[in-house]
C-alpha cells in the first residue's frame, strides 16, 4: 500500500521551506492573493497576457461559427468553440508542466500581438492584447476574422481569495463576440466565465476547476447555460460540466455534457446530423494550432513592452530552472514599473493606453442580460479603438 503524500511532496527540494511559507501566507493574507508574489518553481513562463490566444487555439472551430447555416445552428457552434478553449486556459500546463503553474502578473500597457493564418479557406485570424489596468489586474482583448465577419472583444481580471484550503478565483469580465450577417442581421453573444477553485496546494501540485455556472446569451434569443461540477474532496469526477440551450424556438432545449478538458456528448435535442443525440459534440483531444506571434511595431519586431520581449529572460531562467536569475529579472521588471506609477503620480498623469478605452458601463452586457435577468458583477468595461498595428495588415 502506498505511503499517504506528505505536504510538499511535488515541490523541488530546494524550494519547500519557500513554499510552506507561502502557503502560511496565503492562509493568513485577507486581501487579494493576486498580488502576492509566488515562489519562482511555481511560476509559469507565459504571462496573462498571452491568455487570449487560447480562444483561438482552434481557429477552425472559431470560423465554423459563421458558416453554420441557420441561428439554431450557429447557437451550438459558438458552444463548441467556447467549449474547446477551456482546456488550454485551465488545464493545458497539467500536461505540459506537471501542475497548474501560475502565469506571470502583466505590467500596464504590456502588450501581445499574433495571427492564425488563413487555411482551407478559414480566413486569417488576428490578435490583440493589452494589459489596461494593473491595480486590480485587467487584461483586454481583440480577436477578429475579417473575412468570415467575426469579432470577439472581451476584457479578463481575477479576485482571489483563500477558503478551505483552495484558492477560489473570481473571473471579472465578460466578452462579447459579434457575427456579421450577409442579410444585415448581425448577431451578438454575450459570454461570461466560470469560478475557478485551486486544489492541490497542500502537496505543491495545483491544479484547476471550474466551479459554478456561466452563460452564452445571444441575441436570437438561444441561451447556453454551462453548469461546472468538479471533483471535490469525496466524490465527482474532475472537469466535468452540462450544457444547456434553449430558446422559445426550441420545444426540446439541447443537452451537452462531458469533460470540457476532453469531449462530451449531444445527450438530448431536436437536432439532426452533427447535432444529433448520441453524437460527440466537441472534442479537444486532436492537436491544437499554436498562434504565430508578430511584433507590433511598424518594423514588425517587438517593442519593450510586448510580452514575450519583456519577460524574456524571466521565462528563459524559468524553462531551465535557474530560479535565481527568474527571480532577479521578475524584480528588475517590478520595480520599474513602480518607478513609473511614482513618475506618473508625481507628473499628474496616468498610462496611455494604446489599444482600448475605459468605458463607465457596457451597454451590451446590460442589453443581452436582461434576457436571462444576469448583470455584471462590475459595470465598467474596455472598448476597442480598431487601432489594428501596421503588421496586421489586410487580407
Amino acid at each position: 500500500m502506498s505511503e499517504t503524500p506528505t505536504a510538499g511532496d511535488a515541490v523541488p527540494a530546494a524550494q519547500r521551506s519557500s513554499w510552506t511559507s507561502f502557503l502560511k501566507s496565503i492562509a493568513s493574507f485577507s486581501g487579494d492573493l493576486s498580488s502576492m508574489t509566488a515562489p519562482p518553481f511555481i511560476l509559469s513562463p507565459v504571462s496573462l497576457t498571452e491568455f487570449p490566444a487560447y480562444w483561438c487555439e482552434r481557429p477552425e472551430l472559431f470560423s465554423a461559427i459563421a458558416d453554420a447555416a441557420t441561428e439554431e445552428d450557429r447557437s451550438l457552434a459558438v458552444l463548441d468553440w467556447f467549449i474547446s478553449t477551456l482546456k488550454g486556459q485551465y488545464t493545458s500546463r497539467n500536461e505540459s508542466m506537471g501542475s497548474e503553474k501560475k502565469p506571470l502578473n502583466p505590467v500596464l500597457g504590456e502588450l501581445f500581438y499574433g495571427i492564425w493564418p488563413n487555411k482551407n479557406g478559414r480566413g486569417q485570424t488576428d490578435l490583440i492584447v493589452e494589459q489596461v489596468s494593473h491595480h486590480p489586474p485587467v487584461t483586454a482583448y481583440c480577436i477578429e476574422n475579417r473575412s468570415k465577419g467575426l469579432k470577439l472583444t472581451g476584457h479578463n481580471g481575477q479576485k482571489t481569495s483563500f477558503s478551505g484550503g483552495s484558492i477560489i478565483v473570481k473571473q471579472i469580465g465578460h466578452a462579447l463576440l459579434t457575427v456579421k450577417r450577409p442579410d444585415g442581421q448581425d448577431e451578438e453573444y454575450l459570454i461570461t466565465f466560470p469560478r475557478l477553485r485551486i486544489d492541490g496546494l497542500w502537496y505543491g501540485s495545483p491544479y484547476i476547476e471550474l466551479v459554478d455556472t456561466s452563460y452564452i446569451v445571444g441575441s436570437t434569443g438561444y441561451t447556453s447555460t454551462i453548469e461546472y461540477k468538479g471533483k471535490g474532496y469525496f466524490t465527482g469526477k474532475s472537469h466535468t460540466f452540462k450544457a444547456t440551450v434553449s430558446s422559445p424556438k426550441l420545444h426540446t432545449p439541447y443537452v451537452i455534457d462531458g469533460l470540457w478538458h476532453t469531449t462530451s456528448t449531444v445527450s438530448s435535442g431536436p437536432g439532426k446530423g452533427k447535432y444529433k443525440k448520441g453524437q460527440t459534440f466537441h472534442d479537444v483531444t486532436t492537436a491544437k494550432e499554436e498562434v504565430t506571434v508578430i511584433g507590433g511595431e511598424t518594423s514588425g519586431e517587438m517593442g519593450e513592452f510586448e510580452s514575450r520581449k519583456l519577460w524574456g529572460e524571466v521565462a528563459k531562467g524559468i524553462k531551465t530552472g535557474d530560479f535565481d536569475n527568474a527571480s532577479k529579472e521578475k524584480t528588475k521588471i517590478e520595480n520599474d514599473q513602480r518607478q513609473r506609477r511614482r513618475d506618473e503620480a508625481a507628473a499628474g498623469t496616468k498610462w496611455p493606453l494604446k489599444h482600448f478605452k475605459w468605458i463607465e458601463s457596457d451597454p451590451n452586457y446590460a442589453r443581452l442580460g436582461q434576457n436571462i435577468n444576469i448583470a455584471p458583477p462590475i459595470e465598467e468595461a474596455y472598448e476597442f479603438l480598431e487601432n489594428w498595428p501596421e503588421p496586421f495588415g489586410k487580407e
